[in-house]
Formats: C-alpha cells, structure tokens, sequence
C-alpha cells in the first residue's frame, strides 16, 4: 500500500499484525537506500524507529493507514541515531500515552535527556506485555555500533527488531526469503559501520539462540526463513 506517492513512502505486513513503513531515498551518486520503520499493532501499539525528522509526515500518514497515530504506547530505538530517534519528539506530541523504549545504557547516556518524556528502560533480557503480544530486550553493545545498541524481539511471530544489522541499498521487495547477506555484505565493504567489538560474535549468536523466523531490517527488505543460522553466517562473516 502506497500511502504517499511523492516521496514513495509505503506499507506492507512482513508478519502477523507487524507491518513494515518504508520510505526509499537516493544517497549520493544515486545509490538506492530506504528508511523502515515497524509498527507492532497490539493493546500498548508499539513502533520500532522513529525514521529522520525530515520524515515525520510521510511516517505519520503512513501509521494513520493502519491506526491512530494517537494511539502508540511504545516508541523503540535499538540505538541513538537520526533515523533511529530522529523524529521522537515530534511523535510524543502526536501520541499523549507513548514514551520511548530502550535499553538502560541508551537511557541513560541519551534519551533521558533528549526525549521530551521519560523513557522506558529495559534490563537484557527483560519482557515486556504489550496484550496479546510479548517483546524482550537483548542488550548488544556496540554490534554494530553505538555503546547503547540492542534489540526487541517478539515471541509470538519470533519477529527480530534488528536494526542495521543486514543493512542492503535495495529495499523494494517489503519481504524476502532470498539472501540478504550477501548484499549486506557488499553495501557494507566500502565504509564498514561495524565497531568489530570483542564478543561480536556471542552477540549475534545469542540472537540466533532466539530463533526468529523474520528479520525486520531499518534499511532493506524485512527477510523471512531459519534466522539462527542466517546470523550465525553474519557473525563469520563480520569477526573473520
């Protein structure tokens, strides 16, 4: 569903009530890039990135799509970036009950002081009930990047937050099951964003513990199969 055709901002479902925002966008030399953005329709509706400030129309239209924006209860952030938490604030405004979800480093190194409300934090591993759906925090500094980074994950679709993490150029198709390493891979090797921390490697194969079945990407197509051995391949491919 297109629901803004200037700008080609567009909403598709990548897994039962989870629905992937996705705003195409040129980088220098007109290499592809795009901006998603999920939102969890739930009880407590939760929304996972922001996208940038200069987007906050195109994103609220698309939300005003599937619900009231007014409604959201929960903003989430894996870490601090623009296109991340670029547009908090703006939508605490549109939504009186919502604050920002994240870690408790990102908390308290950031959003305390930059989110116009208080943020939840939450603890690795802790969960949270937003009605019929449970999502839990894995803490995962600095994979790729941000000292503050981590993931959501929801139990019952075993849907994988994962931010920049197989971060593709192309994200045309909402969902694939085609490989996305492999051009995650290529979009990566000019400009690495990894910080290659020391237990990079216990990270990503703690997400693969979790066995999603889809990978709900910021910048690609959201990716659907046996995720565990999809991240274990990362982990091999980014440590090596």
């Amino acid at each position: 569903m297109i629901t803004d055709s200037q700008a080609g901002t567009n909403v598709h479902e990548v897994a039962e009530g989870i629905y992937r925002i996705n705003t195409p966008v040129a980088l220098p030399g007109a290499m592809p890039f795009n901006f998603n953005q999920y939102l969890l329709l739930d009880d407590a509706p939760l929304r996972f990135h922001t996208g940038p400030r200069q987007l906050f129309a195109q994103v609220r239209g698309a939300i005003a799509a599937l619900m009231a924006p007014e409604r959201l209860r929960y903003i989430g952030l894996s870490h601090v970036q623009a296109d991340e938490c670029g547009a908090m604030n703006a939508l605490l405004q549109v939504a009186p009950q919502a604050v920002p979800l994240c870690g408790r480093v990102a908390a308290l190194v950031s959003m305390a002081d930059l989110a116009d409300r208080p943020p939840r934090a939450l603890a690795d591993g802790e969960r949270l009930a937003l009605g019929r759906r449970e999502v839990q925090w894995f803490d995962a500094p600095h994979v790729p990047h941000g000292w503050e980074c981590g993931f959501l994950f929801e139990r019952t679709t075993r849907t994988l937050f994962c931010g920049d993490l197989f971060t593709q150029g192309d994200g045309t198709v909402p969902l694939t099951e085609a490989d996305i390493l492999g051009p995650s891979e290529a979009f990566r090797a000019p400009m690495d964003d990894y910080a290659h921390a020391p237990y990079t490697d216990a990270v990503l194969r703690k997400l693969a513990d979790q066995q999603p079945r889809t990978l709900a990407c910021m910048h690609g197509s959201a990716w659907r199969g046996d995720g565990a051995p999809l991240l274990r391949q990362l982990a091999q491919a980014v440590v090596r």
